[in-house]
């Protein structure tokens, strides 16, 4: 009898471990697929930076180039005050980054585990500020930075993006998840808020750090409309600013594609180098919003 009724229980437990075995190699060849088509893009621009002109404007279109060469990084170069554009790049974007990760998780731990009059009020500010389009805010604060005459300074380009919505919001939804006794523990110690804030509950959000690091550092970056309406002067341009206004300029690129993608792989590298760096902490950090 107990012979007979294991039978089709092993029948049983065959059938959805074989389900799984044909579902899961399937789901792996369409990841990969869709992977392929979202990198393609990027994967030509980068291997096209190290290509001849002639294979660039060859026809059929050739992937693999048959000698690599770093002539179009040579001649961007030559024609284009990379280094200067590159450290504008940098200045902006670091110092974006740091005040949003300081600014913004004092006010997300100030809006989840303090106690003050007007907070909820204050926090539905911070989600109207969410649904307004940011374009809507240049022509205010161009003229806000007109007044102060922050026009083609660094601080121009950093204080209009120093602190956002949407980090007050991230961190303080991740701050709120810090169980409250915690806190009172440290106060009960001795601890002032400062202390609190800084040696308990920084170190604790450390994958809305890297979550928020990512997202602002790209964001900046990769910023072009308000670095061309706040500079005038070339040399407080960013790189955006500069490879599009070096690609525009027919005696400069001279409609040499090589030296464009070539520029357009070096804005790209730094965002690759900062996502490669802090992925376990942003993969944790999405993991752990997921289950809030």
């Amino acid at each position: 009898m107990s012979a007979t009724s294991s039978a089709p229980a092993k029948h049983l437990d065959k059938g959805p471990r074989g389900k799984r075995s044909v579902t899961r190699p399937l789901t792996y060849v369409l990841l990969s697929l869709g992977l392929l088509v979202m990198s393609a893009p990027f994967l030509w621009m980068g291997i096209s930076a190290f290509k001849t002109q002639s294979e660039l404007s060859a026809s059929p279109p050739v992937w693999i180039p048959t000698e690599w060469t770093l002539t179009n990084f040579r001649q961007l170069l030559d024609k284009l005050d990379l280094p200067l554009y590159f450290m504008n790049s940098v200045i902006v974007a670091v110092l974006v980054t740091v005040s949003n990760l300081v600014f913004c998780s004092m006010l997300g731990y100030a809006l989840a585990k303090l106690n003050f009059v007007g907070r909820n009020k204050i926090f539905g500010l911070v989600l109207g500020a969410l649904m307004v389009p940011g374009n809507l805010m240049l022509l205010p604060l161009f003229v806000l930075m007109s007044k102060l005459q922050l026009i083609d300074s660094y601080a121009g380009l950093v204080l209009p993006f120093a602190a956002g919505a949407f980090g007050v919001f991230l961190m303080r939804q991740f701050m709120q998840s810090i169980p409250d006794e915690l806190l009172e523990a440290a106060r009960m110690d001795g601890a002032s808020e400062w202390y609190i804030f800084w040696r308990i509950v920084m170190p604790l959000v450390k994958p809305a750090l890297a979550t928020l690091s990512i997202f602002t550092f790209l964001g900046s970056w990769n910023n072009f409309v308000w670095p061309l309406i706040a500079t005038n002067d070339p040399e407080k341009y960013t790189l955006p600013v500069a490879l599009a206004t070096f690609a525009t300029d027919p005696n400069k690129a001279g409609g040499s594609n090589g030296m464009l993608m070539a520029g357009a792989f070096l804005i790209v590298l730094p965002v690759l180098v900062v996502f490669i760096a802090l992925q376990r902490h942003f993969t944790q950090g999405i993991a752990t919003a997921g289950m809030k």
